[in-house]
């Protein structure tokens, strides 16, 4: 791994900053230049694979599977009724079992002749080496409120921790990358269509992803999402979409309940001849549990697919989606204990000092609201034993973050642009797995970013102006070698070359602040200003990424793995450029009086490093009768983690490279069904993240990381129509708030209860009880590097909801 520094952006560097102008013309173009390309059979991130894979999950029994959409008996709709009968039949014969196909599968290297593309690519993701698992539909559409929270809560070795309890910006992490990020907008490479919805620095805005517009959601859990272009050490999630060919006809979904929860959403598809098409509208808004924590959201999308031949197919996409939410913010722990739903007024001044640090939330009102528009296609096509995959994506983001007066509002508009192409050599159609496998993803994106004061939740002056171009090329090449009956030898290498660019464009000599009077905190006392210095920078980075995996398939249905790879992660935008020196009553940059000598700067340009690790795992996952198990282990030496800082009061200090760093843990999932009607599920996560030998933390923790997660589901079948379904979420351990490792987030119990009747063919009914015994508990904690004990850090999730809805096919 490498990394240059430049004081500003190369000369003679092209820039891409094209690519928010005649973007639409080139794709347009280039979805011209497709049509004589390639195809998928459905979205998977996997190269011709399904999308209903079997994760660990209890699932509806066959009785009470949804019904089967009833369309016009046309010449052209009785082939696609006759396609999706066979499609539907798999599927239930799967969802009869809590967490595996009944039947298994024939070989572990010959697949059933004309088998459907769902159990081929289930058979091929079950034979990769490394922790994937699949959230399929029917786990998330019952949901009365629907979140990306909610969808993964049950896979093994994915944390997600609520900051809201809404669409908004919860914290999601594997295996720790992106942890101690506030919110998290790193670590992870999140896909649409196995197209990235991160920007090209590798940043994303996870409330934008909609698991209500999903057919299935992929995990891919560390160095196993090299092949997808992901160059972070957790992984990548893909959302699936459906299609015409796999949902004709139309979906009608409404549901609500407490604190004014609404959802609505509408789904049609259809098929004719070669082509199919499907269109999906979703709204979803919220009032929330606390006193500040509205969120609404808007989604519409849709995709067309056209078989140009048997071996040639393309799907073209296009979606928008428009996310708004209140930040309600952190409380101290004798808040949360008197009265979670209530927001934080700021740090209380007494004759020997300010007390109970943390944001003014009712003063300076933060709240994001982001959209994003998305269009692109994807090609496949098929040569004897040649598979060739081409796409090309678009998303321009719009997004506005007011965060408290210390950090102020950001705005970020932009557009990146992607262009992926993999190729996949197969020589024997007996074998689940490409012989060879090779991919390049480029991702080349610009955006104009400004700063202001946040002036009691209303934008003032600006004090930043910077245009930030960011690309990052992602090379991989992998092989499956059969070195033994039912042993195969994976080697792979990936390379990964980013670069990002930061112009200041601020033009004068001073940069405003503003401050409130500590005493009387909704006073505005008189503007200040701090000299302005240059924050431009030219960085760029580039690693190389090697594994080497040895799976073994004793029987068709268990998989036995282990593997060593390498990691790299370069940085966003985020963690090379932040604002600092700010306070719960005062702007980015503002003096403070406690330091007169100190810097008066409002932003921090760190020179970070990237971040590269070596990880060695092993697991094993298998079926044998009614009983389904998964079960991985890793250990990661890490150097130059990167940490983002916050100090006592919550404000940024800016990201750092920890020294070395270790990440160990177990992701484990096993279910049972155990009579006809009665079928159970267990997950357990243990996360043992520390620093080695640091001169300040020593081997202390990493903050935020909980060490124990365990989840547990009951599910009861009276009737072949209803279905009832109890939940457990325990973290039965204390998690450190702070790198120092001196404040705590108490354990807690969390128990949920959700049922489902099936009144005909055509209309299903669900209901919900979340938090059934009202736990008043933090869901989720600000990260910080040092913290007090009287610090609002905490963030409470949500009391006992009761939601209930109506779900309508056709």
């Amino acid at each position: 791994m490498s990394v240059s520094d430049r004081s500003e952006p190369a000369p003679g560097r092209v820039s891409p900053r094209w690519a928010t102008r005649p973007i639409l013309q080139v794709l347009l173009q280039g979805f011209l230049v497709g049509v004589s390309g390639t195809a998928v059979l459905a979205q998977s991130a996997t190269p011709g694979a399904g999308v209903e894979l079997a994760p660990i999950v209890v699932d509806r029994p066959q009785a009470a599977a949804t019904a089967r959409p009833v369309v016009r008996r046309t010449t052209a709709t009785r082939a696609v009724s006759a396609r999706r009968r066979n499609i539907r039949d798999h599927s239930a014969s799967r969802d009869a079992r809590p967490i595996a196909p009944a039947q298994p599968v024939p070989s572990a290297s010959a697949p059933l002749p004309g088998a459907d593309p769902v159990l081929l690519a289930r058979q091929r993701l079950e034979a990769m080496p490394g922790g994937t698992a699949v959230v399929s539909q029917s786990q998330i559409q019952d949901e009365g409120n629907p979140t990306i929270s909610k969808a993964l809560r049950s896979v093994p070795g994915v944390i997600v921790q609520d900051f809201f309890g809404g669409n908004d910006q919860p914290r999601i992490q594997i295996r720790g990358s992106g942890l101690q990020q506030n919110p998290v907008e790193r670590g992870i490479m999140v896909l649409q269509n196995g197209l990235p919805i991160n920007r090209a620095d590798g940043s994303y805005v996870v409330g934008l992803a909609n698991p209500n517009q999903t057919e299935a959601l992929e995990v891919y859990r560390g160095y196993i999402a090299n092949r997808l272009g992901a160059t972070v050490l957790g992984g990548a999630l893909n959302f699936v979409s459906p299609t015409g060919s796999s949902a004709p006809g139309a979906r009608f979904t409404l549901s609500g309940g407490s604190y004014g929860q609404l959802n609505a959403g509408l789904q049609a598809g259809f098929r004719q001849d070669n082509i199919d098409g499907l269109i999906q509208v979703d709204r979803s808004q919220r009032d929330g549990y606390r006193a500040y924590n509205s969120s609404e959201r808007t989604s519409v999308a849709a995709n067309v697919g056209v078989a140009w031949a048997d071996n040639i197919k393309t799907r073209f996409f296009i979606g928008y989606t428009d996310l708004g939410f209140d930040v309600a913010g952190p409380l101290t722990r004798d808040l949360l204990s008197a009265n979670p739903r209530q927001v934080f007024t700021g740090p209380t001044v007494t004759p020997s000092g300010a007390i109970n640090p943390g944001p003014n939330v009712v003063r300076d009102r933060p709240r994001r609201e982001t959209s994003q528009f998305l269009i692109g296609q994807r090609t496949s096509a098929t040569f004897g034993a040649h598979l060739v995959d081409f796409a090309l994506g678009y998303t321009y983001t719009d997004d506005m973050f007011r965060f408290p007066i210390s950090s102020g509002v950001r705005t970020t508009r932009g557009g990146d642009f992607t262009t992926l192409l993999r190729y996949g050599y197969k020589p024997d159609e007996t074998s689940l797995l490409p012989l060879f496998e090779s991919s390049a993803q480029y991702t080349i994106g610009s955006a104009r970013r400004g700063n202001y004061l946040n002036l009691g939740g209303v934008q003032g002056s600006q004090f930043g102006s910077n245009d930030l171009d960011a690309s990052t090329l992602s090379l991989y090449s992998g092989l499956n070698i059969p070195i033994w009956p039912a042993v195969t030898l994976s080697p792979s290498i990936s390379y990964a070359y980013a670069t990002r660019d930061n112009r200041d464009t601020f033009g004068l000599a001073t940069r405003p602040t503003a401050a409130f009077s500590p005493a009387r905190p909704y006073t505005l006392l008189p503007n200040g200003a701090v000299p302005t210095q240059d924050t431009s920078y030219g960085r760029t980075y580039q690693g190389w990424s090697p594994s080497l995996a040895l799976s073994y398939r004793p029987v068709p249905d268990q998989t036995i793995f282990a593997a060593v790879s390498g990691g790299f992660e370069p940085p966003t935008h985020d963690d090379l450029l932040a604002t600092v020196n700010g306070t719960p009553n005062s702007s980015a940059g503002r003096p403070n009086p406690a330091a007169p000598f100190a810097p008066a700067d409002a932003f921090r340009t760190p020179n970070l490093k990237a971040q590269t690790a070596t990880t060695v795992e092993g697991g094993w996952r298998g079926r044998q009768d009614n009983l389904s198990w998964d079960v991985v282990s890793y250990y990661s030496w890490i150097d130059n983690e990167l940490l983002s800082l916050r100090d006592a009061a919550g404000s940024s200090l800016g990201a750092i490279n920890a020294g070395r760093t270790t990440h160990f843990g177990i992701e484990g999932g096993i279910g049972a069904k155990l009579t006809d009607w009665l079928s159970a599920r267990a997950t357990y996560t243990y996360q043992d993240f520390r620093f080695q030998n640091d001169p300040i933390r020593g081997n202390n923790r990493l903050a935020g990381a909980p060490r124990h997660v365990v989840g547990a589901m009951l599910q009861l079948q009276p009737t072949a129509e209803w279905k009832i379904v109890g939940a457990l979420r325990w973290q039965p351990e204390k998690t450190p708030v702070d790198n120092m490792n001196t404040v705590y987030a108490k354990p807690f119990a969390v128990v949920d209860l959700k049922t489902e009747y099936r009144i005909n063919e055509h209309f299903t009914v669900f209901g919900e009880v979340g938090n059934i015994f009202n736990e008043r508990y933090a869901a989720s904690t600000l990260i910080v590097d040092v913290a007090r004990r009287d610090q609002a850090v905490y963030l409470p999730g949500d009391g006992r909801t009761f939601y209930a809805g109506v779900r309508a096919t056709y």
